[in-house]
This record gives C-alpha cells, structure tokens and sequence, in this order.
C-alpha cells in the first residue's frame, strides 16, 4: 500500500481539500525550516461542521513526505474517521484535542520542540522584549507549566486555562505553540515566535546582559498595537502564504498529492 494514501477515506468537500494542502504545506515548510523533530511534534488543523472532526499528522511519517492525503482525520474522541495505516501520536491528540474543544477560532494549531524554542521555554527569565520581533509576539504570548509527556487527558482543562484567548504559548521545559484561523495565520505567528527565541538564544551567548541595548516602553507599546490591529492574519493570508507555497512547488514538492 502508498502510505501516501488512506483509500478508504470518505469523498471530501472542497474546502477539506482546501485544508488539506494547507496543512501539508505547513508540514514541509516545518521540515524545510528545521523545526521539526523526527516524527514528533504535531500540527492540526480544524474541519469544517459541527463534528469538529481535525486534521494531524500520521504518526510515523517524516514531516517532509506528509502529503494531503495522508493525513489522518478524527474527533475530539481521538476516533479515526476513515482509515490510515498509521496511528495517531497520542500526546498531540491530548495537546491538540485541548485547543480546538474550546477554541472555535483555532482552524490550526501547532506544536514545536525547537532547541531555541524548548531554550527559551526553560529559561527563567521567558522571552523578553529584547528586539523587533519579541516585541510583536510578546501581547499573543501565554505559558503552560510542564506536566510531563502529554499523555494524561486531565491535563487538557489547564492547557486551555492557560492558553485563554491567547494566539502563542511556551510550554515551558517543553516547546512552543501557536493557534491561528488558518494555517497560514498559525505559521507566521510561530515563525516569529521561533524566529524571537534565536534571537534572544543568540543575544545571551554574547555574555553580559547589562549591554543588552533598551528600548523604549512606548514604542514596546506601539510595536504591541500592531499585533492587535489585525494586520498580521492579512499579510499571513495574502503575501506570506502565497509566497511560502510558490516556493514548496518551485521545490516540486508533492505536498498536494
């Protein structure tokens, strides 16, 4: 059998399709970015209907051979809808299941174990408005205390405590998270998240924190306004995105398959 392909799938709607690709792509972009971790780490998608049915990764497969039609469906049970020859990695059922039981507006969530991020994450002092970036991500930004592997469903009502309405978290000792409407809104906003972990990964290995240059409070604020504006989900949408896939096909890869 192609373990690219589940056949015995149910006939899906456009827009499932639609999700598919998208959700593929941000599968290869992870892997094309280095984010990823073997098989571990997880991004979901939501599908449309009261099901609340989503979209993750099969358990097994690398993040750069992840196609659309791979993907594995299922409820908020953790029940397959369709078939896949492949399992679903328990601990993103539990991360993912958490976000979109509560979340109507997570059409996507994703889940890193970066070394920059899982840094970040473990450290003290959190992320700081050290630059541009943190700066932009720091009013999205939330924090969940590690519990361990996430395999205990209990644990699920305080991800979502701690998450709120909240678009990014650091799961500290643990990795990051991002949540958006669309894929496209969920992987900018975990790139600069990712992106502002480096850089403040790469401003400490430079020693001593009492040269770390301030910025002023009211331009952190102004910086703050523009996350708020809505202007970041249109550039996701209508430039980032476009571009990111044009650059996937340049690469030929098969994500739409």
């Amino acid at each position: 059998m192609n373990v690219h392909t589940a056949p015995s799938t149910p006939a899906m709607s456009e827009a499932e399709r639609a999700i598919r690709v998208d959700l593929a792509a941000c599968y290869r972009l992870v892997a094309l970015y280095g984010w990823d971790d073997l098989i571990f780490t997880h991004i979901s998608a939501r599908l449309p209907g009261p099901e609340h049915h989503f979209l993750i990764n099969p358990y097994g497969m690398m993040f750069d051979e992840i196609t659309a039609s791979s993907l594995v469906k299922i409820g908020l049970d953790g029940t397959a809808v369709g078939a896949s020859p492949f399992p679903v990695n328990p601990a993103g059922f539990t991360i993912h299941s958490a976000v979109h039981e509560v979340r109507e507006d997570a059409g996507c969530v994703m889940h890193l174990h970066t070394p920059d991020g899982t840094a970040v994450s473990t450290s003290k002092e959190r992320l700081l408005p050290l630059n541009q970036t943190a700066q932009l991500v720091l009013p999205e930004l939330a924090y969940h205390d590690y519990e361990g592997v996430a395999l205990d469903l209990d644990e699920r009502p305080r991800l979502q405590q701690d998450l709120g309405d909240k678009n990014l978290m650091l799961l500290h000792n643990h990795g990051t998270l991002a949540v958006g409407r669309t894929c496209s809104q969920a992987f900018l906003r975990m790139y600069f998240l990712e992106r502002a972990c480096t850089m403040q990964v790469r401003t400490r290995m430079l020693g001593d924190h009492s040269m770390d240059h301030p910025t002023d409070p009211l331009v952190i604020a102004k910086n703050a306004a523009l996350t708020q504006s809505g202007g970041m989900e249109m550039l996701a949408q209508k430039l980032v995105w476009p571009a990111l896939l044009r650059k996937l096909d340049r690469m030929g890869a098969n994500f739409r398959d």
